[in-house]
């Protein structure tokens, strides 16, 4: 299979059918067998989503009329023509070629002249990409730079940047099989670069590897997980016998981390989505961990468990993604402005649901991988004032112990934007 067709494809699925590009690659890379090819493909599409606009416009300017109906999947070709003539080494040539070949393959043989010339006509103006709008300049929807100025003044530049750079790839050691000491040691003996993060566990490489190259990995020896979202079980921290509730568990990161924090609890993960929910028992699995794993809906605990409350509760809720962009860009076009008020909402009902059921006493941690003050500080800041009975506990990794909750910006000590606040249930 042509790589080009496969990921004007997976790029269609995304911005004309709004699927997320975590399924849309895969269901594409499926049909590769080459490793080499298999990367190219995921250069090509995230390589476009962090770029889209500046793109989008340059193909746009060069047609004479837009693509539409059946034929829109051509525009989505011509934008990773593009994409290989700005941003990578493939050469000129090669590139214009393939994605003509491209559009062979996608079966519009009668388009295939239209495809040559357009990329042979950007080739030869190899003008510099438009930046006239802030959209452009930044490669960023208008409704998030707005909220970004709104909500950091100062830096949202910063955080724009650090958006758009390739993410590292972080390693959670498993106390349970070694101690970090021993995994760092096996990763040199490996000629694998790495070194120790802030959090207990967590083990920074100094360049991306496959898992399969990484020490015992499929013997649970370690798991790959951001440095931010490592903090979360930390923070957390369970206590033996404890019985802990993962409210919003999928893909199970947060759960195994708890559970080899604390081997003895009695941790229980609830997702929402079933098929995600099914990655929190391949991740138990390979790391020989026990859990209760059920479908259900965190704002409606009562409907699948009758059981005691909890002790600790981990509300890692849904949110708007805005703090891991660099690892997943498709999010920036995914997501609407209207879309963070219902989030926030969501956020409400689970939150207020869940403190029903932590005991006197107990704690939560409330989590999102989102940036936006609307789903973190002011959040929790409304749920302060119409619940008594909690308190927030300053989390010692605050730079102002004032500050409601812990805001980690993307890039921070290299890793993704994450918000966390820690609340005690008065006795």
């Amino acid at each position: 299979m042509n790589v080009r067709a496969l990921a004007a494809k997976a790029i269609y699925e995304v911005l004309e059918k709004g699927m997320s590009l975590s399924v849309a690659l895969p269901e594409q890379q499926q049909h590769l067998e080459n490793g080499k090819d298999k990367a190219l493909l995921a250069e090509l599409c995230y390589g476009v989503m962090r770029q889209l606009p500046q793109l989008d416009k340059c193909v746009s300017d060069c047609l004479a009329k837009p693509f539409k109906g059946k034929q829109r999947i051509l525009h989505q070709l011509l934008i990773v023509g593009c994409y290989q003539l700005y941003f990578t080494r493939i050469p000129a040539h090669a590139a214009i070629s393939e994605t003509a070949e491209a559009c062979r393959q996608l079966r519009f043989d009668g388009l295939v002249k239209v495809v040559n010339g357009v990329l042979r006509n950007i080739q030869r103006q190899d003008a510099a990409l438009n930046t006239d709008s802030d959209t452009l300049r930044f490669n960023t929807p208008a409704w998030f730079i707005k909220r970004l100025q709104q909500a950091y003044p100062d830096s949202w530049q910063t955080i724009i940047e650090q958006s758009h750079q390739r993410p590292p790839m972080w390693l959670r050691n498993n106390r349970l099989s070694q101690s970090r000491e021993d995994y760092l040691s096996a990763l040199t003996t490996q000629e694998i670069s790495a070194q120790a993060g802030p959090n207990p566990d967590s083990i920074l490489l100094d360049g991306p590897k496959d898992v399969t190259q990484l020490p015992d990995f499929m013997q649970g020896a370690a798991s790959v997980q951001d440095g931010a979202a490592q903090w979360a079980a930390t923070l957390l921290a369970p206590a033996a016998n404890e019985l802990v509730l993962d409210a919003c568990a999928a893909p199970g990161g947060k759960s195994c981390h708890l559970i080899e924090l604390a081997p003895s609890i009695n941790l229980v993960a609830v997702d929402f989505d079933e098929k995600r929910l099914a990655r929190v028992q391949q991740n138990l699995d390979r790391l020989h961990l026990k859990a209760q794993v059920i479908h259900g809906d965190a704002a409606d605990i009562d409907s699948w468990w009758q059981g005691q409350q909890f002790d600790r509760i981990l509300l890692d809720a849904p949110c708007s993604a805005t703090g891991v962009i660099r690892r997943h860009p498709d999010i920036k076009w995914l997501r609407k402005n209207n879309d963070i008020e219902e989030l926030a909402n969501l956020q409400r009902q689970i939150f207020d649901h869940c403190w029903q059921w932590l005991k006197p006493g107990g704690t939560l941690l409330y989590a999102t991988c989102s940036i936006l003050p609307q789903e973190n500080s002011q959040q929790v800041e409304q749920f302060l004032a119409r619940t008594p009975d909690a308190k927030l506990v300053p989390i010692a990794q605050q730079s102002n112990p004032e500050d409601i909750g812990w805001q980690i910006l993307p890039g921070q000590d290299n890793m993704d934007g994450f918000y966390y606040a820690r609340l005690v249930k008065a006795i």
